[in-house]
């Protein structure tokens, strides 16, 4: 079981301890006027008395009551701390939230002002703006709070670029969500934990920082009691009255630490959630124009009744040295009713394939060439605004680390919810509704109650359930499956796999299943594509490939997909995918393949119409008798 960050909280003593000093100081400021014995202005003739019956901690060389005016000094503490964090927060949350999240030229200005800011000493400004402004709290604390307010837009720009990576922004992204909305809904609530700690250790420094402008007489002005003028105060008479000092210090001493304890144990509670796992990041990319060539796919028949095309794709990624080609010439159709699977190993150009018909490739990787045909509407062409329209309510997707996929600020109702309220023009009540219906629909037990769970309570095949229903929440016609039993144990991967089988069925999708594991392919597709080095080497319908496979590199993960036999050792193919830099004219699989042959390595190999769905990348496809399973 979970423990919550406000268990761990209170049982760290520290934390605690500082949180009821802080507690006991605001009810000492908010109560100042009952509690203080005298005026803290009024003055008499009892001059720099210890303390005593009539003054508990005795009076200044003014006769003034000290526990009075330190009661009300504490008001203005806390009144400083509040307006130099309010600001900074108001500032530097939502300008962080923008460079952040926009990137770019925002992020490039936006963080060259925050450089040359934070190069000039922080009290030159201070005092810069003071003099502008004139003395007092509220212009002191103006000056104190641009200040924080920079170093916010620092902290919060940080947390936003690893946070629009994660999963689960994405998967709001394939929602449908405007941009806006994505910032405030989904990646604000997940960094409030860091901005909290930040914030709280901001007020300590404010009331540090306005003690010492008082102490030097350009913040809070006199008769009005500050910690820090009372201590420039005491020290012209501290000679005259040793115990003058201790009031103002012990108290600014006190609440500084009960705030540096208070921001450790947020810290510390805040920071001991749910791990997340590292994954590449995913994002839609500006289309740079590549030079590279692209290898006709003619040889590939097209598909009748095909709700998705994909003709002649070229993925470039960013190099110094210009574009270089990670997926060329690709051509996968997919029809509603029908289970598509495409393999291959890690590097094969798999989910960049897929992630471009969601326009969300990586900064610097961006479709160069072809089409992306949904409904004979080029989705390479559109604009994020316009994808909008088509994420999550035309085409939905799953991601092969559910638990990452899913907010963990939101409750699991509460996101499903939320795709159809943006699409449709559902109410919260019954959106809501329609949630606990589809969490029923995907096997998810006692749904109505599972509803108000959060993702960390679920666990990664009820989660995997859950992303499931979030992505046929408007019921698209397309779905994209990544992998989406990766993560899961092999019972769990079974039912999943059922699962989509069933959907298939009863809402006539579509489906593009990217998986490295032949054994999925057989089990749950119809047709499949592999994929090797950004190619497809072989298509096909499932049987045919399984029972004559026509490239090499088909055979090769033929054979090394476990058959049951216990004790047998699996043949492994030597080598590796190779890098972008190191593809070489002629075939790709040649330097891995023992029927590799000079003519392999010369040129372009196109991909060989075999008659109907089937095709291979593979010269010597009719005189190698490769091994059937």
């Amino acid at each position: 079981m979970n423990e919550s960050w406000r268990h761990r909280f209170v049982r760290d003593p520290f934390a605690l301890g500082g949180l009821i000093l802080l507690l006991l100081v605001l009810v000492a400021a908010l109560a100042a006027p009952w509690l203080a014995p005298a005026d803290p202005d009024t003055t008499s003739s009892d001059l720099l008395l210890g303390p005593g019956a009539g003054h508990l901690l005795g009076t200044d060389q003014h006769g003034r009551d000290v526990l009075s005016r330190l009661l009300f000094a504490s008001r203005t503490a806390l009144m400083a701390g509040g307006e130099a964090v309010g600001l900074a927060l108001v500032i530097g949350v939502p300008l962080g939230l923008i460079v952040g999240y926009f990137g770019g030229w925002w992020d490039r200005i936006g963080m060259r002002i925050v450089d040359a800011l934070m190069a000039v000493p922080a009290l030159i400004i201070a005092f810069a703006i003071i003099a502008v402004l004139g003395p007092g709290l509220t212009n002191a604390m103006l000056a104190v709070g641009l200040l924080f307010a920079v170093r916010m837009i620092r902290l919060v720009r940080g947390i936003v670029l690893s946070l629009r990576e994660e999963l689960y922004v994405d998967a709001a992204r394939l929602g449908g969500a405007p941009r806006f909305y994505v910032m405030g809904r989904t990646i604000l609530p997940n960094m409030l934990g860091p901005v909290i700690v930040q914030s709280a250790l901001y007020f300590s420094a404010a009331l540090l920082i306005e003690a010492m402008l008082s102490f030097l007489g350009v913040g809070v002005q006199i008769p009005n009691a500050t910690w820090g003028s009372m201590l420039a105060e005491a020290r012209a008479e501290q000679f005259n009255q040793p115990f003058l000092p201790f009031p103002p210090a012990i108290a600014l001493t006190v609440t500084v630490l009960a705030l540096n304890f208070v921001a450790d144990g947020l810290r510390d509670s805040l920071g001991k959630g749910n791990a997340k796992s590292p994954r590449k990041p995913r994002r839609r990319a500006a289309a740079a124009q590549a030079t590279v060539p692209v290898t006709s796919t003619a040889g590939l028949a097209a598909v009748d009744g095909a709700e998705l095309r994909i003709r002649d794709l070229v993925i470039s990624v960013a190099a110094p040295g210009g574009p270089l080609p990670a997926v060329r010439g690709v051509n996968i159709d997919v029809r509603r009713g029908e289970i598509v699977g495409v393999v291959g190993e890690s590097g094969s150009g798999k989910s960049l394939t897929a992630l471009s018909i969601m326009g969300l490739l990586a900064p610097g990787v961006s479709v160069t060439g072809g089409q992306v045909l949904h409904q004979q509407v080029d989705l390479a062409s559109l604009s994020d605004k316009q994808m909008r329209s088509i994420r999550g309510k035309r085409i939905g997707m799953v991601f092969q680390e559910p638990l990452s996929a899913l907010n963990p600020a939101m409750t699991v109702g509460a996101q499903i919810a939320e795709t159809l309220r943006i699409h449709t023009k559902a109410s919260r009540k019954e959106a809501l509704s329609r949630a606990v219906e589809l969490l029923d629909r995907v096997g998810v037990p006692d749904p109505e109650a599972r509803a108000k769970d959060f993702p960390h309570q679920f666990s990664g095949g009820m989660a995997q359930r859950a992303v499931i229903a979030m992505a046929l929440a408007c019921e698209p016609e397309l779905l994209i499956a990544d992998e989406p039993t990766t993560a899961l144990d092999v019972t769990t991967q079974k039912q999943v796999l059922d699962l989509l089988q069933e959907l298939v069925d009863e809402f006539d999708l579509g489906v593009l299943l990217i998986t490295h594991d032949m054994g999925i392919v057989a089990e749950t597709c119809d047709r499949a594509y592999v994929m090797y080095a950004g190619q497809v080497v072989e298509a096909g319908d499932v049987v045919g490939i399984f029972t004559r496979p026509r490239h090499p590199y088909t055979a090769a993960l033929l054979r090394s997909t476990p058959r049951g036999a216990v004790g047998d050792r699996l043949p492994t193919l030597p080598g590796r995918v190779p890098n972008l830099v190191d593809i070489g004219a002629g075939c790709t699989f040649a330097p891995r393949c023992s029927f590799a042959q000079d003519s392999c390595r010369q040129g372009e190999i196109p991909l060989l119409a075999l008659g109907g769905p089937s095709a291979s990348r593979c010269l010597l496809t009719d005189q190698i008798k490769m091994e059937a399973v």
